[in-house]
C-alpha cells in the first residue's frame, strides 16, 4: 500500500538558485549566536559558489550601513560590526486620530 502512494511534498517546493543558497548560508553565519555575541564573523566561500553569486553577496553587504569587510588572503571575508545603539533605530508609529480606535493586527 505505501508503494501506491506518492510523497507529492518535495515535488510541491521548487529547488533554490545558487544565489539563495548562499544567501542563506550568509545569513545564517550571521546570525548565529556567536557572531552575535561578538559581533563578528568569518564568510568562506564554497567550491560550489559561483563568481556572479559571490559578487553579488558582496556587494550587497558592502552596501550594509556600518558592516565593517575585511578581505582575506584565501578569499573569505570578516565581517564585523557594532552594537547598534538607541539612535541607530528608528521606529515608526502610526497617529492615532483623536477619538479613533488603534487598528487591531489581523492575526
Amino acid at each position: 500500500m505505501a508503494a501506491v502512494l506518492e510523497d507529492t511534498s518535495m515535488a510541491a517546493r521548487p529547488e533554490l538558485t545558487g544565489l539563495e543558497r548562499l544567501g542563506l548560508r550568509v545569513s545564517a553565519m550571521i546570525n548565529s549566536p556567536l557572531a552575535q555575541l561578538g559581533r563578528r564573523v568569518l564568510i568562506h566561500r564554497l567550491a560550489t559558489d559561483s563568481d556572479q553569486d559571490w559578487e553579488a553577496i558582496m556587494e550587497l553587504l558592502a552596501e550594509t550601513y556600518g558592516l565593517d569587510m575585511t578581505f582575506c588572503d584565501d578569499g573569505s571575508v570578516i565581517l564585523q560590526w557594532e552594537k547598534p545603539d538607541d539612535s541607530d533605530q528608528v521606529v515608526e508609529r502610526e497617529e492615532i486620530e483623536e477619538g479613533g480606535e488603534p487598528e487591531v493586527a489581523p492575526f
